[in-house]
């Protein structure tokens, strides 16, 4: 399972990729909205359960490695964490090296993640969880056409803080309106 777009490369996370996925979840600038930095051994779990093959099926994420044609480097990591029982949803995430912040990668490989989602997997409705006060990635969602849903308070803690969550959503007829070529 491989994509491109017209500057990335997407292809499935290896055992190759774990110095750099470790690399993005120590980046303060990274995790600031998503989470405590996590211990080695964390980083560790979490990069297992991404490895392997995936189906929609199996209620896990599909983890891809984004890479920057020009350059060959990668830049982050996108999927989504399928949730095919019982309602054929799934919960769009990313993670980009603040290198390249601010360049549209977010928002081409999110675009490239929604198709794919939507017109070779079938899904129903994508959804996205916004820690409140991260305008980049609110920003980015509505601009794709996704509709903010709520606000789940004091949802979450990061840095020993409570978090407001956003929840956003995407029908797959609204992004067939949308994307009609697509």
């Amino acid at each position: 399972m491989e994509f491109e777009t017209s500057r990335l490369l997407f292809r499935p996370i290896s055992l190759t990729d774990y110095d750099f996925f470790a690399h993005l979840h120590q980046l303060p600038d990274v995790m600031r909205f998503v989470a405590d930095l996590p211990s080695n051994e964390k980083i560790k779990q979490r990069f297992n359960e991404r490895l392997g093959h995936w189906q929609k099926e199996h209620n896990n994420w599909l983890t891809l490695v984004m890479i920057e044609k020009s350059s060959l480097k990668p830049i982050g990591v996108t999927g989504f964490l399928s949730q095919w029982q019982p309602f054929k949803q799934a919960e769009l995430g990313f993670l980009i090296d603040p290198e390249f912040h601010g360049l549209g990668y977010g928002k081409e490989s999110t675009l490239k993640m929604t198709e794919f989602a939507f017109n070779e997997c079938k899904y129903h409705k994508l959804n996205a969880t916004v820690t409140e006060g991260n305008e980049a990635s609110s920003c980015l969602l509505t601009a794709l056409g996704f509709k903010l849903e709520g606000k789940l308070r004091d949802n979450y803690r990061i840095n020993d803080k409570w978090c407001n969550d956003l929840k956003y959503g995407l029908l797959k007829h609204e992004y067939s309106l949308l994307h009609p070529q697509q």
